[in-house]
């Protein structure tokens, strides 16, 4: 793919909610709703491609590293760490935070926690995890790879996927989805916009579901209204 298909595509999802992503991707047959995974603050919103990120527990004898490989994450991208949903350690703080901002990444997505929120919400820096708590993970974790596949609540990324970010969670679309993903969404999200249009001009819901075939939009037999 090349760079500037790549921004299209980041632009195009830009206008999109992950409510209405999460239908497209429903209608594609893609299990791409990453279960439990919430923002650090109800204002953050993300779009970028996944650079993923592969913890484990550190063995007796390991240091127990984490958090070196940001200087050579290109800016915009995503930073997508599975730690295996552990909620005993953390994977980020404000140090990363700060270097993030720093090379304009658009967020981090933990399978697990981060701690030092204030920070991420003073900076606008956008996180999404399972939750927050102090404990580090130095020496209590250690990096196995980067950019190989990795489990984010329940959803298998691979490096250049699109992630999205909203107050309602974290979407992921393949890569080699993402045209058809987008299409739908864009269509999905207009569907909706004429319903609430004719709800404020009093129309009936039934109609107005019935019109624009609303039950359906994230079927795989979805139709558009109209069409046979």
């Amino acid at each position: 793919m090349t760079q500037d298909a790549s921004a299209a595509y980041i632009a195009r999802a830009r206008k999109l909610d992950c409510a209405a992503i999460s239908d497209a991707l429903d209608r594609a047959g893609i299990a791409g709703q990453c279960y439990k995974i919430a923002p650090c603050d109800p204002k953050f919103r993300m779009v970028g491609p996944a650079y993923t990120v592969l913890y484990r527990p550190a063995s007796f004898n390991e240091e127990g590293h984490v958090g070196d490989f940001i200087d050579d994450v290109e800016p915009g991208s995503v930073i997508v760490i599975d730690n295996r949903g552990r909620d005993d350690v953390t994977t980020w703080g404000n140090i990363l935070t700060e270097m993030a901002h720093q090379r304009k990444m658009a967020g981090t997505v933990i399978d697990g926690i981060n701690r030092d929120v204030s920070l991420c919400r003073e900076l606008n820096y956008p996180i999404y995890s399972r939750g927050s708590w102090m404990r580090t993970g130095k020496g209590r974790i250690q990096l196995v790879a980067l950019q190989v596949p990795v489990q984010i609540g329940g959803v298998t990324v691979n490096p250049g996927d699109l992630m999205c970010g909203d107050p309602d969670g974290v979407v992921v679309i393949p890569k080699s989805m993402q045209d058809t993903v987008l299409t739908y969404a864009e269509e999905i999200t207009q569907r909706e916009e004429a319903v609430r249009t004719g709800i404020r001009a009093g129309m009936r819901m039934e109609d107005l579901r019935r019109q624009n075939n609303y039950h359906q939009l994230q079927s795989p037999s979805y139709k558009a209204a109209g069409k046979s």
